[in-house]
């Protein structure tokens, strides 16, 4: 197989800088548009400039650090789909859009090149699928693709972000941090992965659930909006919908709660509320089992043990970590909840760091668990409990956060996928911390720097 380093031309370093000032033109326009009337988009530019820093960074680190992997493999399978297009567009429009049985490897010679991911990896492939008009747009160039793909991805982001600033406005500096800036989704979160659709579609989900819900703006395009989003993360990650939905139902449940006004019937009530929310995300998550497959709820478990034991086995070599066995069974898994958490916000630590990409990471995560320790010790633990409680978009992200951060660190026994898989709970978490601070200040008057 050609690999796609030794096709690295000119070329690709000469048209990428086209489309970013294209790009860049364009969204100037759009933040000038718009920044009278919302002031929070005075980070627009900079925030997609950073994210296009960051695809590009990833795609020279796997160039020349790891010379090749994910990236590279998605970019050449939709390459030689779009190589394909010009042999046989029949062979392409059916293995593009079809359910791509009728394709099969005789379809692909040396002068289309051939795929690495395949229509049996459905997951893979569904990111293939994606890329391919872009990669045609790209005119089959790496970074101009990449390129391409942070701007589009960007637009969940952004979306993300909006979310957070309407509900706490003048915490629009704080906000920017925790969703635009934070430098592992700037870097695993840009480029051509899974992780930067899925961390777009979560935006995206955020977002359209906020304004339909929430809000209340009963523009059927938001529906859309969810349904999409959900979709998308059904085909690349289904994981991360079973985090998101009980969330939401729970954040909807806290909105209402938070609307009656007698104090005994919000106590009645509100449990009801929960469990009602709960109830429903559970019977939401049995219809899609079709869609499912392996992450089916009567079955997630038994999964998320055999995963966990295949990921800390030795051919991962000294990137390993080991949270301890568990069965398939509730109880054994609820005791891994402390340990799983927490490897999944804060691990590779410094005491972990085996290479210059974990030490990176590394002191993100070290600054994050010093963030919180503080704010614990300053709020009590009552208090920080009882803050999330009383606030319903406090505790949708810290729900959303801490059951994500809980799947990954339960099933991922490898830093190198860690530090990867866990970029959608991010944003949430440190938002929350944020939030958290914001709302200690206006309770006691009190000013909290770090």
């Amino acid at each position: 197989m050609q690999s796609l380093l030794d096709d690295l031309s000119i070329f690709d370093f000469l048209l990428a800088p086209i489309y970013i000032l294209l790009i860049w033109v364009i969204a100037d326009f759009v933040k000038n548009k718009n920044i009278l009337e919302h002031p929070e988009y005075k980070y627009f530019v900079r925030g997609l400039l950073v994210k296009i820093l960051g695809a590009i960074s990833l795609g020279l680190v796997y160039y020349f650090y790891y010379t090749g992997g994910d990236t590279t493999n998605y970019f050449e399978t939709a390459r030689a789909y779009v190589n394909l297009s010009v042999k046989n567009q029949a062979d392409f429009f059916h293995g593009w859009l079809g359910d791509a049985t009728g394709v099969d490897w005789e379809f692909f010679d040396s002068e289309t090149g051939y795929p690495v991911y395949f229509h049996k990896d459905k997951h893979a492939f569904f990111v293939v699928r994606l890329l391919i008009p872009l990669t045609m747009i790209a005119f089959k160039s790496y970074f101009t693709c990449t390129v391409l793909v942070a701007t589009i991805t960007y637009s969940g982001v952004w979306k993300l972000y909006r979310v957070f600033v309407y509900e706490f406005p003048e915490l629009k500096k704080e906000m920017a941090i925790a969703v635009l800036f934070i430098p592992s989704c700037i870097f695993w979160g840009s480029g051509i992965l899974k992780d930067s659709f899925t961390l777009s579609a979560v935006g995206w989900y955020t977002y359209a659930f906020h304004s339909f819900f929430i809000r209340k703006k009963r523009n059927y395009m938001f529906l859309i909006e969810i349904f999409i989003s959900a979709y998308i993360l059904i085909s690349i990650k289904p994981y991360i919908l079973f985090a998101l939905l009980p969330g939401s139902i729970i954040w909807l449940s806290g909105q209402w709660i938070a609307r009656i006004k007698n104090k005994t019937f919000k106590v009645i009530l509100g449990p009801i509320f929960m469990i009602a929310g709960l109830a429903t995300a559970y019977i939401g998550l049995t219809q899609l089992e079709d869609v499912l497959g392996l992450y089916k709820v009567d079955t997630v478990l038994e999964h998320a043990s055999v995963v966990q034991k295949d990921m800390k086995a030795d051919y991962y070599g000294g990137n390993s970590f080991d949270i301890g066995d568990f069965d398939s069974d509730v109880g054994s898994i609820i005791a891994k909840a402390p340990i799983a958490i927490f490897s999944g916000i804060f691990r590779p630590g410094l005491w972990d760091v085996k290479n210059i990409v974990m030490f990176v990471s590394s002191l993100e995560n070290t600054y994050l668990l010093l963030l919180t320790c503080f704010l614990l010790i300053k709020l009590k633990l009552y208090t920080f409990f009882n803050m999330i409680g009383k606030n319903a978009m406090l505790l949708f992200c810290m729900l959303f956060a801490l059951f994500f951060a809980f799947s990954v660190g339960l099933t991922v026994a490898n830093f190198g996928s860690l530090v990867r898989l866990r970029i959608p709970e991010l944003p949430f978490f440190v938002s929350g911390i944020f939030i958290l601070r914001h709302l200690y200040e206006l309770k006691s008057g009190k000013k909290v720097r770090f």
